[in-house]
């Protein structure tokens, strides 16, 4: 059982930043592919980008490619995505992700992932 709780989240003008946090219980932390997905109102979750295990491999959506940054610390068992230039859009629940391994399916998928965070709230004002 893995345990995910966020952090970071909050209210930023457009054009600023935000690093949220993702930090999970469990000794097998690092096998873990971490996703982050976010849920505006009225919308369904969407995934926003993902950090294999090997630490090697990121994804990220196009909405965000070259603005979010995913990386993690396996030492301190965090995921953290930093988000740059933010834009009014990208206002939304963030949730952090962790999908066991050897589990089949796409990262871009919501139903690769076995684990979810309560998640936290961003808010980008215009």
């Amino acid at each position: 059982q893995v345990q995910l709780v966020e952090s970071g989240g909050g209210l930023v003008q457009a054009g600023g930043s935000l690093r949220l946090s993702c930090a999970a219980s469990g000794r097998t932390f690092s096998s873990y592919d971490m996703g982050w997905f976010r849920q505006a109102p009225g919308k369904e979750r969407e995934f926003v980008g993902v950090i294999v295990w090997n630490l090697l491999t990121t994804y990220y959506a196009d909405s965000v490619k070259g603005r979010f940054t995913i990386s993690r610390d396996n030492a301190k068992n965090t995921v953290y995505l930093q988000m740059n230039s933010l834009k009014p859009e990208d206002t939304a629940v963030y949730y952090c992700a962790a999908s066991r391994p050897g589990s089949s399916g796409s990262y871009y998928s919501s139903r690769r992932y076995d684990y979810w965070g309560q998640g936290t709230q961003v808010t980008v004002s215009s």
